[in-house]
């Protein structure tokens, strides 16, 4: 069985990546694909499941957690705790499965020191103009935060360049094609398709 495929998936908040990466594994209703479900210390916000979209603990259970080392990266952001599940993340990967990383560039650097072989795409929004019409129109945010989030976007999307693939979030549609073809692109790999069709080959080769 040929490992998994680690992907970091980094943008500023508003860009898509969470509503691009829902639509690809809905798209894609396979055991081989799934997205790394975070621990997080801020509220629930409506529509929103534990265990589902993040698993949601207190701050006291995540520093706890954080003395176990459990996670593969954690980070505070916007004054909450997220991490990412170290042993799940091994488990899932080992058994084959394509696991997607939604995170900041700060995790993004914990997990490509501790997991050089993942891979790494980066969504941009196509204007400021427009990621500022999508926080103020998805209604989840006062407007000091969604400022804040404006003032931070342009941290995070400096950090474009650290990234192997870049995504423009103009047309969603297009956008998530791009998704696919990268994760194709990667299934193709020559280390990745030699150890799934190993049997084959070694008999196409023998005398």
């Amino acid at each position: 069985m040929s490992q998994g495929t680690l992907y970091i998936v980094s943008a500023p908040s508003g860009a898509g990546k969470s509503s691009l990466i829902s639509a690809l594994l809905n798209d894609n209703p396979r055991y081989d694909m799934k997205v790394s479900v975070s621990h997080t210390t801020r509220a629930m916000r409506p529509g929103e499941e534990n265990g589902v979209h993040y698993h949601f603990v207190s701050e006291e259970e995540f520093q706890s957690l954080i003395a176990q080392e459990a996670f593969l990266e954690h980070a505070q952001v916007f004054g909450n705790y997220y991490g990412t599940s170290r042993v799940w993340i091994e488990k899932m990967l080992n058994n084959g499965v394509d696991i997607f990383l939604d995170i900041d560039w700060q995790g993004a650097e914990q997990i490509r020191q501790q997991m050089p072989n993942s891979k790494s795409i980066f969504i941009l929004p196509p204007s400021r103009e427009e990621l500022e019409r999508r926080l103020t129109t998805r209604g989840q945010d006062s407007e000091e935060v969604i400022a804040q989030r404006m003032q931070e976007a342009r941290t995070e999307i400096s950090h474009y360049a650290d990234y192997d693939y870049l995504i423009i979030n103009d047309d969603f549609d297009v956008a998530l094609m791009d998704i696919k073809a990268i994760i194709r692109a990667e299934r193709m790999a020559q280390a990745k398709q030699a150890s799934k069709y190993h049997t084959m080959i070694d008999e196409l080769l023998a005398d």
